[in-house]
């Protein structure tokens, strides 16, 4: 590890060498041999070694100007591994797959969540595992009316089933963070609960539902449609839904019941 460049606090770098952990987050991917895997931050390329063994083709993404031609050195002859030198979240997943794809990395911790949601845009992977920090994995698969539920785990659970794998203990890491890590697996639904037309509205919905946490769900409505009393009544009963519930208890359902009954225009 010596001819490697110190890790840089700017790109978030914590690097995992543990095979044992690796081999684990490959097989809770479970790549099979035809198959395209896009890693986000291949950083050192120890995952990467392990994806090659299993599946068809590996492209890594590396803002990491060092690190990406190294990288793109040691596997110069074997046309399996691309190489992309970029920020991720600049770069169009599907496009770069050019067809079915699964999604694996290290991910930094102060992009984690734009990068969640980028991954779950159309077309999305068949499946994804990130190894993030371990409160947001918590955050993305708790369930409704636990402390770790919000936003955050309404709007991935709408299109997508998320399951924290296994933790990941700090001292697996050089350096290690300040924080433990947790392996996140996402796998987007067949039936997502919003209409692809009505996926950002309905995010925001969200995310503003939740700004108002504590408050009964008939003045969240309110609130955040700009409706009277009355109004905002009849889209709560619309939705089938108990006006002094508040938003912490309600279901990624609840919640598309919600939305379908505030924009009925937009359903159908």
């Amino acid at each position: 590890m010596a001819s490697f460049p110190p890790p840089r606090k700017r790109f978030g770098q914590h690097f995992l060498n543990d095979p044992r952990i690796l081999t684990r987050i490959v097989d809770a991917l479970a790549p099979t041999a035809d198959e395209t895997v896009i890693e986000i931050g291949p950083g050192r390329g120890s995952l990467t070694a392990i994806l090659l063994e299993r599946c068809r083709r590996v492209i890594a993404i590396e803002i990491d100007r060092d690190l990406a031609p190294r990288l793109r050195a040691q596997y110069a002859d074997d046309p399996r591994l691309t190489v992309v030198e970029a920020d991720v979240l600049r770069v169009n997943f599907a496009e770069l797959a050019g067809g079915p794809y699964l999604v694996a990395g290290n991910v930094p911790y102060n992009i984690t969540t734009p990068i969640l949601f980028q991954a779950l845009e159309r077309p999305r992977p068949d499946r994804a595992v990130y190894l993030v920090q371990k409160e947001v994995a918590e955050r993305v698969a708790a369930p409704p009316g636990s402390e770790s539920y919000g936003a955050l785990s309404v709007n991935v659970q709408s299109v997508a089933h998320a399951e924290v794998c296994f933790k990941v203990p700090a001292g697996a890491f050089s350096p290690p963070p300040k924080v433990e890590s947790a392996v996140l697996r996402i796998t987007p639904r067949a039936d997502p609960v919003i209409p692809e037309a009505g996926e950002a509205r309905y995010r925001s919905m969200v995310q503003a539902a939740f700004g108002l946490r504590r408050k009964q769900l008939r003045r969240v409505v309110r609130t955040i449609f700009s409706l009277d009393a009355e109004a905002a009544e009849r889209v709560v009963a619309a939705a089938g839904l108990d006006g002094e519930a508040r938003p912490e208890v309600l279901t990624p359902v609840d919640f598309a019941r919600l939305f379908a009954a505030a924009n009925p225009r937009s359903q159908g």
